[in-house]
């Protein structure tokens, strides 16, 4: 299996596809491919643009997220959107911060989980935006609660792949059988090396422990009582696109459930408006 690193330029994938593919076939899933930022320690003259942990800086209106019955959500990260390299196909803000709050079980010995599936829960994560301008100060952490590590993000350009059975893959080939090229084991392996699995991630594709987290997502919004083989899924799951993922990680003393990840998800639309308030978690772990 070739071992490809990650920060290798995008033609690598191109050379990969045009390897392993049929010409049309090769061409069709590099049309598939996107561009989006890891988020990685910065080391030495690196340029931070945000980070993991911490204490979070907020707007003096803005009080600290709570889950009403439950207890206040950790801060788990935040990054300045001005900083960000501007390569991302999305409508990304151009300037201010966002920052990312999750219920991770510290409040209460992990007695409630989120999950997107039961909309009672939902309150258990938040994203919040503060424009460029905005006074903000630094904020303890609220009783209960232990900080994470605090640990500075730079920000690297890469190409992000799909997962296999999204279902714009589905779409572009018409099938998911075991015997087309883009099914195809090796195939599939070799990117998954080049890839190096889940990470801390902004904008581009999603990438799962387990299943197409936009699926995932997409069953929440229309209900749990939606059969997973219904064909609204793929539907809806093709109007959400991730806003950013954050793994486990050591260094800041983060792990959801088996080294998982934890994803956010926004709609193109809503993410034009700064209508982060309508972002959606879901998280998967090993």
């Amino acid at each position: 299996m070739t071992q490809i690193a990650p920060t290798e330029p995008a033609d690598e994938l191109h050379d990969l596809a045009r390897e392993f593919l049929p010409a049309d076939v090769a061409e069709r899933w590099i049309g598939l491919l996107r561009p989006g930022l890891r988020l990685a320690k910065a080391d030495g003259a690196e340029r931070v643009v945000g980070r993991l942990g911490g204490l979070p800086r907020l707007p003096e209106y803005r009080q600290w997220p709570v889950w009403e019955g439950h207890g206040p959500l950790s801060f788990i990260a935040s990054f300045d959107c001005a900083a960000l390299p501007q390569i991302l196909d999305l409508d990304f803000p151009a300037d201010g911060t966002l920052s990312f709050f999750y219920f991770d079980g510290q409040a209460d010995d992990g007695e409630a989980v989120v999950w997107p599936d039961n909309p009672d829960t939902w309150a258990g994560a938040c994203v919040v935006y503060v424009p460029a301008g905005v006074p903000t100060t630094e904020r303890l952490t609220p009783e209960g609660l232990e900080p994470y590590g605090e640990v500075p993000l730079t920000a690297r350009a890469e190409t992000t792949v799909p997962h296999f059975w999204h279902p714009i893959v589905h779409e572009a080939f018409g099938t998911m059988d075991d015997d087309h090229p883009v099914w195809d084991d090796e195939f599939r392996e070799t990117v998954s090396a080049y890839s190096c699995g889940p990470e801390h991630r902004v904008g581009g594709h999603a990438s799962p422990v387990q299943d197409t987290v936009e699926c995932e997502v997409a069953h929440a919004v229309l209900g749990a009582d939606v059969s997973w083989d219904d064909p609204r899924i793929n539907e809806e799951a093709r109007n959400w696109t991730l806003l950013a993922q954050f793994d486990s990680d050591r260094g800041a003393g983060m792990r959801w459930g088996d080294c998982g990840v934890l994803y956010w998800l926004i709609r193109p639309e809503d993410l034009a408006t700064r209508r982060f308030d309508r972002a959606m978690l879901t998280w998967q772990c090993s």
